[in-house]
């Protein structure tokens, strides 16, 4: 297993991590041992969004003695309400929730607190400085709460929070899909039937939320990585093609600031079909000849850091090269993460030596000899 980590909390947490919502569907000791099972396999990051009884104390007796070898995402303000999920910040029930969730996780503690699922603006200008924020507050003080995220579906949402000077990490819905689509407060519009044939590669505000997390050091852990499933069904798939769950994976991972994906399962073989992605050949991950020929849609022109450029005669690492060049263009001065980030290359674009090899094996049509002057320009090196 590989770990990368996590922004500001400096968590190092699984490439692969633990979805917990389809844990209530399963016999109770068949889920404890799901747990424990992904636990051996060396997956440490697991999301509880939920707020039924049964999936946290099934989430408390599978990590119960192995704690320590566990970073839980806990979603505040997430409740249950007369037998039924129920999303509110009233404090009424926010707080006999949280207590909830720490009792049946039997645990003192939260890694990452998480304000629970807000897409609307209006919402999340209305938390701050509310008695809701406070209250998370006063847990990350008294150490209930180790750090402090949040989980969204809007990017514009979710810029705002990368922007403050608290939330350390955002829980992020990720997939080749789902980043063509322009912001929405209605999470519906993810699972639109069809999607509009004019998208074409990724939309702006969602580059500028992984530009804004990259660059302020807000580590994002992704969700909806298989959009429920539906990338895996060319009938279903907006694209017309299917992918498989490596190169769904292999797309949310290569995104700036992704440290890990959050995978649903509902069987060990689930497990290990994600898993697959650690000793995956470089074909296997390829989502990009899948995008690029599929019959609907388009990212062409567009880098999507997908490494077919590979290998450089000079060794540069084009896709890294790309991203920060990327990342720096979208304002107006070269921002000094981003310009560090890119000196730390072992070889930068300036070393580029005009064969085009990678412009070949570009399944997206990229004008990547061009990129590196621009490149080289930009950085000065």
């Amino acid at each position: 297993m590989n770990y990368r980590k996590l922004g500001k909390t400096n968590l190092m947490v699984s490439e692969i991590g633990f979805g917990g919502e389809w844990l209530e569907r399963h016999p109770y000791e068949q889920s404890v041992e799901l747990i424990k099972y992904a636990s051996s396999k060396g997956i440490n990051i697991l999301d509880c969004w939920m707020a039924d009884p049964k999936s946290r104390s099934i989430i408390g007796d599978g990590i119960k003695g192995n704690r320590e070898n566990w970073f839980i995402q806990g979603h505040i303000g997430s409740t249950w309400k007369d037998g039924q999920y129920n999303r509110t910040r009233d404090m009424n029930y926010v707080v006999p929730a949280f207590e909830d969730l720490l009792e049946r996780l039997q645990t003192d503690y939260i890694d990452l607190g998480m304000i629970h699922f807000v897409d609307s603006e209006e919402e999340w200008d209305q938390i701050q400085n509310s008695d809701f924020l406070k209250f998370i507050f006063e847990q990350k003080e008294k150490g209930t709460v180790k750090h402090i995220g949040m989980s969204s579906h809007n990017p514009k949402v979710a810029i705002k929070a990368a922007l403050t000077d608290y939330i350390e990490m955002i829980l992020f819905s990720i997939n080749p899909a789902f980043d063509m689509l322009p912001p929405s407060e209605d999470i519906n519009t993810l699972f639109a039937d069809k999607f509009d044939e004019n998208l074409k590669g990724i939309d702006p505000e969602r580059a500028l939320f992984y530009k804004t997390c990259e660059e302020n050091n807000v580590g994002i852990t992704v969700m909806k990585g298989y959009a429920g499933g539906r990338l895996f069904d060319a009938s279903r798939s907006p694209f017309g093609t299917a992918l498989t769950p490596v190169q769904c994976i292999h797309y949310a991972l290569t995104r700036p600031a992704a440290a890990s994906i959050v995978c649903g399962y509902d069987t060990k073989e689930q497990i290990d079909e994600a898993l697959l992605y650690e000793t995956a050949a470089e074909e296997e991950k390829d989502y990009a000849s899948v995008i690029a020929s599929a019959p609907l849609h388009s990212y062409k022109g567009q880098c999507t850091y997908c490494g077919h450029c590979k290998p450089c005669p000079v060794n540069i690492d084009i896709a890294m090269v790309n991203k920060y060049y990327d990342l720096a263009v979208m304002q107006n001065t070269v921002p000094d993460s981003i310009k560090s980030h890119y000196e730390l290359l072992e070889h930068h674009a300036s070393e580029c030596i005009d064969c085009k090899a990678c412009e070949s094996r570009c399944p997206f049509e990229v004008a990547i000899s061009q990129r590196m002057k621009k490149s080289a320009k930009l950085f000065g090196m």
